[in-house]
């Protein structure tokens, strides 16, 4: 076998069509697309979500509720999970990153007072809840809001 000898495999390669070439192609004159209507013209494509006429279904179902571009999403940092961390160690956003503790910011860290904390850690989060306060400082630790 030499690089001039090789093909590609028979049936892998298909020509295109070629539409609007006469009528003795069997592709002329309408170009394969019928006589009239939306469908024939150019740019006359039915939408996806078009359905005869009949109510849209994003029009039929009821509007709940209400999504607010300006909200916030903090990423959350239990107390528990600093346990991993040695004592004095200071954790602001960037280390728990490192960590592995957090996938991405956000908007910010917030602080939350789920599981027990031994060792005194200083952490700069941008919100915390009273109780994960109470219990770092009980375990000798400082907390700095950012």
């Amino acid at each position: 076998m030499r690089l001039d000898d090789l093909k590609p495999a028979p049936g892998s390669r298909k020509r295109r069509k070629r539409v609007g070439r006469g009528e003795g192609s069997g592709h002329g004159k309408t170009s394969c697309r019928g006589s009239k209507g939306q469908k024939a013209r150019s740019g006359g494509q039915v939408p996806p979500s078009f359905e005869g006429g009949q109510m849209p279904l994003q029009r039929r179902l009821p509007k709940r509720g209400f999504k607010s571009p300006f909200k916030k999403h903090y990423a959350i940092v239990h107390v528990g999970d600093l346990e991993r961390f040695e004592a004095g160690s200071i954790l602001d956003p960037e280390a728990l990153l490192k960590s592995g503790l957090l996938k991405k910011l956000g908007d910010g860290v917030k602080l939350l007072s789920d599981g027990e904390l031994n060792r005194a850690l200083t952490v700069k989060v941008h919100k915390l809840s009273a109780k994960a306060r109470e219990k770092i400082e009980a375990a000798g630790g400082k907390v700095e809001v950012i």
